[in-house]
């Protein structure tokens, strides 16, 4: 049976969450039943990426001419273990707002501009270091639609899914500088500042990265005190 420790104290968020009615709706109100896993949850779907296929890393320009709106960027990173070791094979989800912060989704149905050259979501498998990359645009930010209306800064959604169905991580990337971080009651929900931190990307030196991208580097620590907080 596969048994993890708790979470280190203030790296979960705080939820349900003031203002934001889908924890409100997501959040559970009594504690989880444990039930013992089965060798079969325990140990498998194995390889999921011949169930879920992979190749998606270029959500800039889906076909060949067909350039997306927005700021062009690459967003790279790992996935490492508690003990910064690679996780190979690991499955990579991103999927994201567009350039006017509105999903292609139909319950997005914002007054907002849709890009028909974005689809805002791609999936990827680690190499053998760990690495993964998507070539993207930068979202947009947008209105939370609730009275007490807040606004959600720019952010990219990752979706991290290990050797077996039940190993899962789901958390947010943000943009370091960006003003409205500070009002995001989601990235603020987390109540360590330090880890709060670790939800930030790190912004590359152009000199690094060319003239066709702006780069951005995300690593994504599964458990242990450098967690990447789920989101």
């Amino acid at each position: 049976m596969i048994l993890y420790p708790p979470w280190p104290a203030g790296v979960e968020p705080a939820v349900p969450i003031v203002s934001y009615p889908n924890t409100w709706t997501h959040t559970p109100s009594l504690a989880p039943i444990r039930r013992p896993l089965t060798l079969t949850e325990a140990t498998g779907p194995l390889d999921l990426s011949r169930k879920l296929p992979c190749g998606e890393p270029n959500l800039a320009m889906p076909h060949p001419g067909r350039m997306a709106q927005g700021q062009l960027i690459h967003v790279a990173g790992r996935v490492l273990d508690e003990d910064a070791r690679p996780v190979a094979g690991a499955i990579v989800e991103l999927w994201q707002a567009n350039a006017a912060g509105r999903y292609f989704h139909p319950i997005d149905q914002r007054d907002a501009p849709l890009d028909p050259n974005f689809i805002g979501n791609g999936r990827v498998r680690t190499d053998a270091d760990g690495a993964y990359g998507f070539f993207t645009i930068r979202p947009g930010a947008y209105p939370v639609p609730v009275e007490d209306v807040w606004w959600r800064p720019p952010h990219v959604h990752f979706g991290v899914i290990g050797p077996a169905s039940l190993t899962r991580l789901v958390t947010q990337m943000y943009f370091p500088g960006d003003p409205l971080n500070a009002y995001d009651r989601i990235l603020q929900s987390v109540p360590d500042p330090a880890a709060r931190d670790r939800l930030l990307a790190e912004a590359l030196p152009p000199d690094q990265v060319g003239s066709g991208w702006l780069g951005y580097r995300f690593d994504i620590v599964l458990r242990g005190r450098r967690a990447t907080p789920p989101a």
